[in-house]
Order: C-alpha cells, then sequence, then structure tokens
C-alpha cells in the first residue's frame, strides 16, 4: 500500500466513523454528509433499489422513528480497500436500541460501501445492506451473530 492510499484509507475510515457517531446520536444531517447526491442504495427496506440522497434520508428517517434515543451501532470486522479515486469497505453492522412500540431490538446486517473521491471528500455512492435469508423458509435470519 502507497502512502497516499493509506491516507485515503484513513480518511474513509474516519468518514465511517462518524457515521457512526451520527447514527448513535440519531442525527440524520451528521448521517446525510457521507453520501453523495446520486447515491444508489441497496437496503435491507423496500423498494430493491433506493436512488438519490433523499431515498437515503427516509430510510435513516424511519429507522429513527423505530427507535428511541440513544441508538446503538457498531461496525465489525471493516475492511476498507483503496484504488485512485474508487475505494470500496465491507463489515458487519449491529443496529440496536429500545423501540418505541415497546421492548428492544436489534440484527446484524452485512453492509458493503462504494466511495468516489468526489471534491477531495470520500463519499459513498453506492451501498448495500443485507441480511442472510433462510431459502427454505423465505424468512430473513435476524438471530445470527458474528
Amino acid at each position: 500500500m502507497t502512502a497516499h492510499q493509506a491516507l485515503d484509507e484513513a480518511a474513509i475510515r474516519r468518514r465511517i466513523d462518524q457515521v457512526v457517531q451520527a447514527i448513535r446520536a440519531m442525527d440524520l444531517e451528521g448521517v446525510q454528509v457521507a453520501y453523495a447526491p446520486d447515491v444508489v442504495s441497496f437496503d435491507v427496506q423496500p423498494p430493491l433499489r433506493h436512488p438519490g440522497a433523499e431515498a437515503k434520508r427516509r430510510s435513516w428517517s424511519e429507522v429513527f422513528a423505530a427507535y428511541r434515543p440513544p441508538l446503538g451501532y457498531e461496525v465489525r470486522d471493516l475492511t476498507v480497500t483503496v484504488g485512485g479515486e474508487v475505494a470500496f469497505a465491507h463489515s458487519l453492522n449491529r443496529l440496536s436500541g429500545r423501540l418505541k412500540r415497546g421492548g428492544n431490538g436489534g440484527f446484524w446486517v452485512r453492509a458493503t460501501y462504494c466511495f468516489r473521491k468526489i471534491g477531495g471528500d470520500w463519499l459513498v455512492v453506492h451501498d448495500h445492506v443485507s441480511v442472510p435469508l433462510d431459502v427454505r423458509s423465505g424468512r430473513a435470519r435476524l438471530d445470527l451473530e458474528p
């Protein structure tokens, strides 16, 4: 890895840390700064594709509306690969907290982020968040742990 790649990787890790802190604080504006305006997201919530930063904002708004503060968010096994003006990262992430409807809720997801360096900042241009599927039952497996 070159020195430039190491600096870019550190910047991406800082960006992800900023997003994690914003999620925990349920700070929608803090989360939004990580996404490019034309981001395309394949999220756990319908529909199959969420094009644009406004769609990403709506997804996080729905998550924040379901939980009471503070929200738990953990990133595990983060791997970042940088190549020029693009990079990708993947990790296992856990969202958890007290649900407004009562009780506690939480689950692990698989996350992949594609970044592009735009105006000197690393922004998410694509993300994919998913949960494993039990093929026989057709149900999501929210009980799995790393």
